[in-house]
């Protein structure tokens, strides 16, 4: 029995020997050796390329951008942000999509009123120059227009401003006219000191002259009831008005 045992261990020692030994023989690749003769040279024309100065403005699109920056939010997107989760909040939107067209749409018709108010003012003021404004009482017309009339009272032609104003029935205006008129005339004679910054009791004042600061005194009455009067002017009250304004001018000519 050992010597069977013997004989076997002695022949698979074997055997593995002569399987290593192959594997060895199968591994052991002749190598290849390359000689000039094996080279090939490549003798195709090779073509030139230049590229232009400015190449780079051809690759500008977003589609060249690979890396997309992330725009730095500031006060108004903020501010807008703010607005859209208000809304959301208030009228329990489903996104922050619907909130945002929301604000969008707040922000375009408060910036549409905003032109219009401002177009408004600056035709008011332009029509307000020109004392053509509608929607002005009449005693506020030509505003500007008097200012310069008693800065410049010495100048003014007040009998075809007056003419002016009976024709096209601007009565308010004509005893507006009349009243200027009057203090024009009187400092001329030197009746009185004019001065823009004066009142008719200032005026009334420096008349020496009993009888005419009688009547200057009722005038001036008249035209304070009709030219700051918060009333629609009768012909009866402008006539009246009237008379009194042209005889006082006479007595003074």
């Amino acid at each position: 029995m050992n010597k069977f045992l013997y004989i076997f261990f002695l022949f698979t020692c074997v055997n593995s020997l002569s399987q290593d030994t192959l594997t060895y023989q199968e591994v052991n690749v002749e190598k290849v050796i390359f000689t000039e003769r094996d080279i090939k040279i490549d003798s195709s024309t090779i073509e030139n390329r230049v590229f232009e100065e400015n190449f780079k403005d051809n690759y500008q699109d977003n589609d060249y951008i690979y890396e997309q920056a992330i725009k730095e939010s500031n006060w108004w997107d903020r501010f807008k942000q703010w607005l859209a989760d208000f809304f959301k909040n208030l009228f329990n939107l489903s996104s922050d999509t619907v909130s945002g067209k929301m604000v969008d749409i707040l922000i375009k018709s408060l910036a549409v009123i905003l032109i219009v108010f401002v177009i408004y003012l600056i035709v008011k003021s332009i029509m307000n120059g020109e004392g053509q404004w509608i929607f002005g009482k009449s005693s506020d017309k030509k505003v500007i227009h008097y200012e310069d009339i008693e800065k410049n009272l010495h100048l003014v032609d007040f009998e075809k401003l007056i003419k002016e104003t009976l024709n096209s029935g601007e009565n308010r205006l004509s005893i507006r006219y009349y009243y200027l008129w009057l203090l024009k005339k009187m400092a001329n004679q030197n009746i009185i000191e004019w001065d823009i910054e004066k009142t008719n009791s200032d005026y009334l004042y420096e008349i020496k002259d009993l009888n005419f600061k009688s009547d200057f005194e009722y005038v001036s009455y008249l035209y304070n009831y009709i030219w700051y009067g918060e009333f629609e002017l009768d012909e009866t009250t402008f006539e009246k008005a009237k008379n009194a304004f042209e005889k006082i001018i006479k007595s003074i000519e």
